[in-house]
């Protein structure tokens, strides 16, 4: 019991915000025309129907991140030190997963046929939800450098959608990532 009050206090303390706190405002990484849709350390959603052209627009979206340049209507800058993206997805074959790599490379006018020193793709459709978790975990302990985190499919991290608890695991693991490796 002494190491949960321990624990306690120590969160307590550490999660304490003061007046006298300054915090920098942090780097706005993504645009869509003029507006701000993302910032380094924290996490956005892309949600819509099933067959809405998500993945297009992720994929339009990291192509820019990747390029540094204007892609369809986004514009992305990713800082010194965090120019590297990691993608996963949850829900497509290997083909499918290729394919949507392919695509990134044509949007940010690179080759097809190389891989990009600063993009790591996933694919973990034949795992289970806790090893998928797992190993996204492992990617952003063993990488440093992610500016960039897309995962297509986070339904698939978790069994049962509806299951509140669940679900409310997963969010937590996202938020630690996302102050985790900022």
């Amino acid at each position: 019991m002494g190491w949960m009050n321990t624990a306690c206090r120590t969160s307590f303390h550490a999660s304490q915000i003061k007046a006298t706190d300054i915090y920098e405002t942090p780097p706005q990484i993504i645009w869509i025309d003029n507006s701000t849709i993302a910032t380094l350390g924290n996490f956005s959603a892309s949600t819509g129907k099933a067959k809405s052209k998500k993945t297009f627009n992720v994929s339009a979206l990291v192509a820019a991140s990747l390029a540094g340049k204007q892609v369809l209507n986004y514009r992305a800058h990713l800082p010194e030190g965090k120019q590297r993206i990691l993608y996963v997805d949850t829900e497509q074959s290997r083909f499918h997963c290729r394919s949507v790599l392919e695509r990134i490379l044509r949007l940010a006018g690179l080759p097809t046929t190389t891989d990009p020193e600063n993009l790591d793709f996933f694919c973990l459709r034949e795992y289970s939800p806790s090893v998928r978790i797992e190993v996204i975990d492992y990617a952003l302990r063993q990488q440093k450098g992610y500016g960039l985190v897309i995962i297509d499919g986070i339904r698939d991290l978790m069994l049962d959608i509806n299951n509140a608890g669940e679900s409310v695991e997963v969010i937590n693991r996202m938020m630690e990532w996302s102050s985790r490796y900022d």
